[in-house]
């Protein structure tokens, strides 16, 4: 780790710190709460993901649904429209809406092989934004003058990686670039996300084999055809597998190449002293390595 202990922490010109575990757990709360203390400069892998590397695949896919409408289509084609995409940090929609639920396309699913094909283009979109942490880390310094850094990654960052393999391409690169932190939850937030989720479902993005997996699960389960699947039912029925299946690649991550903290504590931060304090805590607690 690029910081060893309270001190190393404590006296440190430049902060650097990702944050990782499910989204709903605290990673953007603590991400806003040191960017308004302006010293910190906030880097979202999800939106550099919608924005660079998604954009266009966002678009184009808003401008084909436009074609099928005659009117839109008309002032599409004599460049009389522009479809664009408002995404932002605080809304990520577009990402979501474009990744899509496999399953009946009446109830809003699409076939699985054009949904595996948009999971895999998310998949190889995240590995590069991720490795976009070092340019961020010195954009954030060279262009703008923050002292600190904090990379907010999203919850399948986990998916692409191997935690357990010290060479590992993507961990190997950003734990030379910052301090990789954990976000983890109890079982009560657990059983709060799994009940949002239920609430209202979104898009989510899967570790290839698991998607192949869970998918013959569930129509087996159903016995029911591809064509037959409920979207959301799936997803909702795939979210709380998806939770258990992440839960240890993240201890692995933390165990392995950064810390853990409470989603607890970290929502108990109100400052940028709060969390100095947390994180010089969890440097001196963190069991040594051999």
């Amino acid at each position: 780790m690029i910081y060893n202990s309270a001190k190393d922490w404590r006296e440190a010109a430049r902060k650097k710190v990702l944050f990782f575990g499910m989204s709903g757990l605290g990673k953007t709360y603590v991400s806003n709460v040191l960017r308004d203390s302006g010293d910190w400069f906030h880097y979202s892998v999800d939106y550099r993901i919608g924005t660079r590397y998604m954009g266009e695949y966002i678009i184009d896919n808003a401008k084909a649904e436009a074609m099928k409408v005659p009117f839109l289509r008309d002032l599409l084609l004599s460049d009389s429209i522009y479809i664009g995409s408002n995404i932002s940090f605080e809304n990520l929609t577009p990402v979501a809406a474009y990744l899509g639920k496999p399953g009946n396309p009446a109830q809003g699913g699409m076939e699985l092989t054009e949904y595996k094909r948009r999971q895999e283009q998310f998949r190889l979109a995240e590995i590069h934004a991720l490795l976009d942490t070092e340019y961020f880390v010195d954009r954030a310094q060279r262009l703008y003058q923050y002292p600190h850094f904090i990379c907010d990654t999203g919850g399948s960052i986990c998916e692409w990686v191997d935690p357990d393999d010290p060479r590992d391409q993507v961990l190997t690169e950003l734990s030379r670039h910052t301090l990789m932190i954990w976000i983890k939850g109890d079982d009560d937030h657990t059983s709060e996300l799994i009940r949002r989720f239920d609430r209202a479902p979104k898009p989510m993005s899967y570790q290839p084999e698991f998607l192949t997996r869970v998918w013959d699960e569930y129509l087996t389960q159903q016995g029911c055809s591809a064509e037959q699947v409920d979207p959301n039912a799936f997803i909702r029925w795939t979210y709380a597998k998806a939770l258990a299946h992440r839960q240890p690649r993240y201890r692995a991550m933390a165990d392995n190449w950064g810390l853990t903290i409470a989603a607890s504590d970290m929502h108990s931060i109100r400052d940028d002293g709060d969390f100095d304090e947390l994180i010089e805590r969890a440097l001196e607690t963190r069991p040594k390595r051999d």
